[in-house]
């Protein structure tokens, strides 16, 4: 057998198989090397540089997400020139737009005024809607920079929050292009892109309309892919801060498909739905599983059985309520035969469940007239 290719990476020795990176080799041996625009399953655009690296030899700094590994390739993820154009990215991305997560600089009045135009523009007092779960954020005070060292750059699109789910806020996109991948090459929707040029360039979607106008289909995939406070689900905006919701594992039980997803919950209340990195969905979700949960917490919920009665509901207990569905059956098989009634089960119930429904239908009902919500 070949013996295995090698490279090294912080002076240590390390395999690689054809066709990986260098990030992706630095990963598989728990080596951090940050990014913003990478976006695993997608092909690499190095757009963002923030996962750049100095390989001896080479006459630049090489974006890791999309250099080959090579044999003998000796990297430094974490040398003085690494980090200082982090800095200088973070930097330029933090004085880019509303990125208020940090104190701009020393002069009190700088600070004031620019929070007071965020505010205008968020239409909130509050910091960032994703302060606490940013990964702009997160790099900034890891590598200790605020956006001070250049002018801030006026707001060139207004926010969009026309749409029922996802508020798209320009002034704090970055560009990276995760919510572009998502849609094209993860959810193959193609309902977004990039439009115009320079330093007019912005995500559009169907020729620069809101996203209720155009091919979205509302799954939230460039939500939950977003790394800044760009898009935010709507319902939750400046509503829930991530540590004050606990994640709580479960299967959706919209379809058959068994989507895993974490249902975030505070108060006893489910506030938001991100799909869970596992099979099947490896974190894709539906819109109907990613903000299809109002009705869990309604107030219009049924809680106990109603009847009615001359045009009126009274509620009424289950014995009453199964009895009297069981009488009205009966009646409607005797008098008009069983072909008359019919039977729609549910995707939302287990197998097993709906073999029970079938079951009674064709044995006890006497009809075969059988159907099921999944195939309508």
């Amino acid at each position: 057998m070949n013996a295995p290719q090698t490279l090294f990476i912080n002076n240590n020795e390390l395999p690689f198989e054809p066709g990986d990176t260098v990030l992706a080799v630095a990963r598989r041996n728990n080596i951090d090397i940050p990014t913003l625009c990478h976006l695993k399953g997608t092909t690499p655009t190095g757009a963002c540089r923030i996962c750049v690296v100095e390989v001896e030899n080479a006459r630049t700094l090489l974006a890791s997400c999309a250099t080959p590994a090579a044999p003998g390739m000796k990297v430094q993820t974490e040398s003085a020139k690494v980090i200082q154009a982090r800095k200088q990215i973070i930097t330029l991305m933090l004085s880019s737009g509303n990125h208020n997560c940090a104190v701009r600089g020393s002069d009190d009045q700088e600070w004031t005024n620019f929070q007071l135009k965020v505010q205008t523009e968020d239409n909130s007092a509050e910091l960032c809607p994703v302060w606490g779960d940013c990964r702009l954020q997160d790099l900034a005070y890891r590598y200790q920079v605020s956006g001070e060292a250049f002018p801030a750059t006026p707001t060139q699109y207004p926010m969009e929050t026309v749409n029922p789910f996802i508020v798209r806020d320009f002034s704090r996109c970055i560009q990276c292009g995760r919510c572009v991948q998502a849609c094209n090459d993860v959810q193959v929707n193609n309902a977004i892109s990039f439009g115009y040029r320079g330093p007019h360039s912005k995500i559009i979607a169907a020729g620069d309309r809101a996203l209720k106008d155009s091919d979205c289909v509302f799954c939230g995939e460039c939500v939950q892919v977003c790394p800044v406070g760009a898009l935010v689900e709507k319902n939750v905006r400046y509503q829930v801060r991530p540590w004050e919701s606990q994640p709580v594992r479960t299967t959706c039980s919209y379809c058959g498909v068994g989507c895993q997803m974490d249902l975030h919950v505070k108060d006893n209340q489910v506030v938001r739905i991100t799909g869970a990195e596992t099979v099947p969905n490896r974190g894709s979700l539906c819109v109907k599983g990613r903000f299809g949960f109002d009705f869990i917490a309604s107030d219009q919920r049924l809680t106990t059985p109603l009847i009615k009665e001359n045009g009126k509901h009274r509620e009424a207990s289950w014995d009453e309520a199964l009895d009297l569905v069981a009488e009205k059956l009966k009646d409607i098989r005797d008098s008009h035969g069983p072909d008359t009634i019919g039977m729609l089960t549910s995707a939302r119930v287990t197998n097993e469940e709906n073999y029970i429904a079938q079951k009674f239908a064709r044995a006890v009902l006497k009809t075969n007239n059988v159907d099921h919500c999944a195939r309508l």
